[in-house]
């Protein structure tokens, strides 16, 4: 036997198991061509295929006007999401790197939302132009930010998940202030297979297969790029072309997609890590001359089951108002934490250098202290003024003895209760972040990118949906979804322990499954109120009473002498796992009571004035930079400056573009993300 005939044995398998996919593409195809709301059934397909009578029923309309359309668009957004996937994984060596977590996606998005709003009427061959541009610049931010490729995974994450974020908040922003321009793309956001008729599937079917024949040029390339780069370089290859050129076909494949259906999440992140799965029982499958179509093939069954799946379980009619991105983006959540669990934690060297703060002067954390209580000062007086009828201090005082104008009153009867909401929730939301930052020990961390938040949102749309929009049902669902969510992450990330690296890899797959949930639910709801519902999810203090301030105000009196009592604790759990244990402190113990308190912060935050992300991350950060990481100095001041960003967001929203209003949580994204990308960029390796 020659030495090549294992080597043909294994590319014979490898083939074998394509074919088998195909086939199974085949099937799970013929099933989904079956199911729709005409009532069309397979006994009218077969007859129609025979060139039987079908009793005057259209079954050849019904099937090129709706149900072939869906059909290949499934198939061709699944393959390009598949096949990108396995290429940004190849090149990163990341298992975790996909179109989504590197926010090639987002940014794909943002692009064509732009554009939309804009009241451009782009052709489809422009769309995915605009769409590539925009996951290309998405994709180079954070491999920039990363520091390239072979990061390390959870740093990669992070900043996927906060470009992503900024990007996202930039789209809602679009679609609240551009409602009219862009009708229906909320839905379209989520991934749908929902089709005209069949032109953009074919004009994308023949693209992806010629980018994928590209793509098998390069399999050698990657098969020895996976040894490392100097290993490859040694052996002759062009490191950094190979690269370059494989992030510009996923990209490509990725705003294909995009095009076609919209970003239908975590299909790239899914398909090649079951491929992966698949290769330790057919080794030729790590060959990328297999594993890239394999992927593809994965991520084209994976698209069409999950529709599939939708449209049995709900019914057609209520599944044509799910996008198929919904239970792809579960799927992905369940993909991260079970990956985030296998893989090692790097322990306190992964944590960026600015992680370690020096200490400060008493004297001058007094000053820092008292110019932030001017700010908060400063920035309540302004979201007393400010608004679509800009006031003054006479107005106030006058309004203060009864004595204002209706319309004076008016205004400050609306403004008093959202500057108290949004002032309250900061301090709540930067408390929280600041506590949550100190027990996984990473200064990147905060509730938003923790799934704290997401949980807590699901849990109030829960409530909203289900049970009606009831403030007190809401406060107490949105605070038991936040503790269950918590629980959820510590318990999953739990291994002999809570490894911080792996605590917020899970807490970012359960965020990510927490916020599809609540798009589900939002769109099985009333579709009137779908735009109400996402400007709060956005971060709103619209139409706020002081009664829906009270519950932060009394968590935070509960919680502000709990969490200073413990600053010994949390200053210990700042530095390593071992410190506390020599000490005396009950490492586990501290740890779940923090994080139980940071939840509770977070969720009532979300009643008050919405998801709000960045403050948990910003605040906390900005205070240690000024007055030293001891939990006594840092958590007063990250409070305060946590109440002047909301409340300054909140202003300048009621302002800039008055009378239209822009929630305050896109404003502090705006504000924030850009502090973040700073924070990123300084902490590179």
């Amino acid at each position: 036997m020659t030495a090549s005939a294992p080597r043909r044995g294994g590319a014979a398998g490898g083939l074998a198991l394509l074919v088998a996919l195909g086939a199974g593409i085949v099937l799970v195809g013929a099933w989904h061509l079956t199911q729709g709301t005409s009532g069309i059934g397979l006994p009218d397909l077969l007859a129609h295929g025979l060139g039987q009578s079908t009793g005057g029923v259209p079954v050849g309309d019904v099937l090129t006007a709706s149900r072939l359309p869906r059909l290949l668009a499934g198939v061709a957004v699944g393959a390009a999401l598949g096949c990108a996937g396995a290429l940004l994984q190849s090149v990163s060596r990341n298992a975790l790197a996909s179109p989504d977590t590197l926010a090639v996606t987002a940014g794909s998005y943002f692009a064509l939302t732009a554009v939309a709003a804009a009241g451009l009427a782009v052709p489809l061959w422009a769309s995915g132009a605009v769409a590539f541009a925009g996951g290309l610049l998405a994709a180079a931010v954070v491999l920039a930010l990363a520091g390239g490729a072979g990061s390390g995974t959870t740093r990669l994450i992070l900043a996927g998940s906060a470009v992503a974020m900024a990007l996202q908040s930039g789209t809602s922003l679009l679609l609240i202030l551009f409602e009219a321009e862009t009708t229906g793309l909320y839905a379209w956001g989520s991934g749908s297979l929902a089709q005209l008729n069949l032109t953009a599937s074919l004009r994308a079917l023949p693209v992806i297969g010629l980018v994928l024949v590209a793509c098998l040029t390069l399999s050698r390339r990657l098969d020895v790029l996976g040894m490392g780069d100097d290993a490859a370089a040694s052996l002759g290859v062009p490191v950094r072309r190979t690269r370059v050129l494989a992030v510009l076909a996923a990209v490509l494949l990725s705003s294909i997609a995009v095009t076609v259906a919209g970003p239908i999440a975590f299909v790239g992140l899914g398909a090649p890590v079951l491929a992966r799965l698949l290769g330790a029982l057919v080794p030729a499958l790590h060959r990328h001359v297999l594993l890239v179509p394999a992927s593809g093939l994965l991520g084209a069954l994976v698209v069409l089951l999950a529709d599939a799946l939708v449209r049995q379980l709900l019914g057609a009619e209520e599944a044509a108002s799910v996008p198929t991105g919904v239970p792809t983006a579960v799927l992905g959540a369940v993909v991260i934490v079970l990956l985030a669990r296998r893989l090692p934690d790097a322990g306190p060297a992964a944590q960026p250098p600015q992680a370690r703060t020096a200490l400060r002067t008493r004297r001058r954390t007094v000053l820092v202290t008292a110019a932030a209580v001017l700010a908060l000062i400063g920035t309540a007086a302004l979201g007393l003024l400010a608004g679509s009828l800009w006031l003054r201090t006479g107005d106030v005082a006058l309004w203060l003895q009864g004595g204002a104008p209706d319309i004076v009153a008016r205004a400050l009867g609306e403004r008093l209760p959202r500057i108290t909401a949004a002032v309250l929730a900061g301090a709540a939301l930067a408390l929280s972040g600041g506590i949550v930052q100190s027990t996984v020990r990473n200064p990147l961390a905060e509730p938003g990118l923790l799934g704290i938040t997401a949980g807590a949102s699901l849990g109030a749309v829960l409530a909203a949906t289900l049970l009606g929009p009831s403030r007190p049902v809401m406060m107490v669902l949105a605070v038991l979804a936040g503790l269950v969510t918590a629980a959820l992450v510590g318990a999953l990330a739990w291994r002999g322990g809570l490894a911080p690296e792996r605590f917020v890899l899970v807490g970012i797959g359960v965020g990510y499954g927490a916020s599809a949930l609540t798009t589900f639910l939002m769109l099985q709801g009333d579709a009137w109120s779908t735009p109400d519902m996402l400007t709060w999810l956005s971060g709103t203090t619209y139409g706020r009473r002081l009664a829906d301030a009270v519950p932060v105000g009394c968590v935070l009196l509960l919680a502000i002498p709990l969490l200073l009592g413990m600053r010994r604790e949390l200053d210990l759990l700042a530095i390593d796992e071992d410190a506390p244990r020599i000490l005396g402190v009950r490492l586990e113990r501290s740890r779940v009571l923090v994080l139980a308190v940071a939840a509770v912060l977070a969720a009532v935050s979300v009643i008050a004035v919405g998801a709000v992300g960045f403050v948990g991350l910003v605040a906390p950060h900005l205070a240690r930079a000024l007055v030293g990481s001891r939990h006594a100095r840092s958590l007063p001041v990250a409070m305060l400056l946590g109440g002047v960003l909301v409340g300054l967001a909140d202003a300048l929203g009621r302002s800039l573009l008055a009378p239209a209003q822009i929630p305050a949580g896109l404003m502090v994204a705006l504000l924030g993300a850009p502090y973040f990308v700073w924070l990123l960029w300084r902490s590179r390796p």
